[in-house]
């Protein structure tokens, strides 16, 4: 019955106390966020925590939600990105601190990164390999631009949202999305293509 429900309904329910109302959102949202979160952060442990202080911070009321200003999920898409960026900074200065006089780089975490499986089982062996390969360079890749490129980029071509919801979502105007998508798009290309030179 709760699945039916809207989300503005829902959040009334939950800050009522009905813990039934929280798990409807969490497992309603929860997908489309961790594939944003793991895309954006790089790996699955960073998209876990930011995922998890995004909705312990709805369940809170920590954040304040106007449904008159558009999606529950959008929303949640701009508090994500937020924490996300928060944890960039408390890395960069972990970073820092362990090795001073150097320069935070984002690529330095990717080795340690547990790789997201995404394999379809309909595959056979060899398929999956390269379908698995092929993911995890893309992955590679995207972790591998800036974070303002990531978002777009991410919310564009994989969450399907339009250039209008991403300028409200990262807080740029439109003009903003399509140049950074643009960008985006072309440091991936180059980024995949140089991936594919050196495994040739």
């Amino acid at each position: 019955m709760g699945d039916l429900l809207p989300d503005i309904e829902l959040i009334r329910q939950m800050r009522n106390g009905d813990q039934s109302a929280f798990v409807t959102l969490y497992r309603r949202h929860h997908p489309a966020l961790f594939r944003y979160a793991v895309l954006r952060c790089g790996s699955t442990q960073a998209a876990a925590d930011v995922v998890q202080e995004v909705f312990m911070g709805l369940m809170a009321d920590q954040y304040h939600y106007d449904a008159l200003k558009g999606n529950l999920l959008y929303f949640l898409f701009g508090v994500a990105r937020n924490v996300a960026m928060k944890f960039d900074e408390t890395t960069q200065h972990r970073f820092n601190n362990q090795l001073p006089g150097s320069s935070f780089s984002e690529h330095e975490s990717d080795e340690m990164d547990t790789p997201v499986e995404v394999a379809s089982e309909e595959l056979n062996p060899l398929e999956r390999l390269l379908h698995h390969q092929m993911a995890e360079d893309l992955r590679a890749a995207i972790a591998c631009l800036s974070p303002h490129y990531r978002d777009v980029l991410i919310l564009f071509e994989l969450q399907e949202l339009s250039y209008l919801d991403i300028a409200d979502i990262c807080q740029i105007n439109v003009g903003t999305v399509r140049s950074r998508l643009s960008r985006a798009r072309q440091a991936l290309a180059d980024r995949l293509q140089s991936y594919r030179c050196e495994a040739a």
